[in-house]
C-alpha cells in the first residue's frame, strides 16, 4: 500500500508501521475498535478554517472533541470553524475519513493536542480509508513541525 502520506514519510525517513482494517464507517472510534487500539491514542485529523483563506489541521485524540476557541488561540486568530467536507478534501487531496496530515496537496499548519505526547505510540490516518499508521507522537510533531497545545473542549 502506498499513499502520498506513506511516500512522504519514507522520503523523510520517519519510522512508521502501516496497519490495515476493514473500513465500514468513518471515524476514529470505528478505526480504533477495528484495529484493537485505544481510542485515546487514535488521532483524528481535522481541517479547520482560521478565517479568510487560512486553514489548519487539528490533531485530536479520537475520544475528545476539539475546542474551536482553543484552536483559534493556538493559531493566534480570533475565530476558528470546522471546514466543510468539500473544502477539507480539496485542500488535503484526501477523502474525509482518510485524511492524513502527511503528503498534503497544500501544506497546512498543524496543532497537536498536547496530551497525545504522553503516549509511546499513536495511530494516525495513512491517507486512505482502512489504513492507519502506528507512530511515535514525537515523530509526528517533528515531521509536521507542528505546535502542541491544549485543544480539547
Amino acid at each position: 500500500m502506498s499513499t502520498r502520506a506513506v511516500v512522504w514519510l519514507k522520503q523523510k525517513k520517519i519510522p512508521f508501521e502501516v496497519v490495515h482494517y476493514d473500513h465500514e464507517e468513518k471515524g476514529a472510534a470505528f478505526a480504533a475498535h477495528a484495529i484493537g487500539f485505544p481510542l485515546a491514542q487514535t488521532i483524528k485529523t481535522l481541517v479547520v478554517h482560521l478565517g479568510g483563506k487560512a486553514f489548519g489541521l487539528a490533531l485530536m485524540p479520537g475520544d475528545q472533541e476539539l475546542s474551536l476557541k482553543k484552536m483559534a488561540k493556538a493559531c493566534g486568530v480570533k475565530k476558528a470553524a470546522m471546514a466543510d467536507t468539500a473544502v477539507a478534501e480539496r485542500l488535503t487531496g484526501y477523502h474525509v475519513g482518510g485524511i492524513s496530515p502527511f503528503g498534503l496537496r497544500q501544506r497546512l499548519p498543524a496543532v497537536m493536542e498536547e496530551n497525545l505526547l504522553s503516549h509511546e505510540n499513536v495511530m494516525i490516518n495513512a491517507g486512505q480509508r482502512g489504513a492507519m499508521l502506528k507512530m511515535a507522537p514525537g515523530d509526528i510533531l517533528a515531521a509536521l513541525q507542528c505546535r502542541r497545545a491544549p485543544l480539547a473542549g
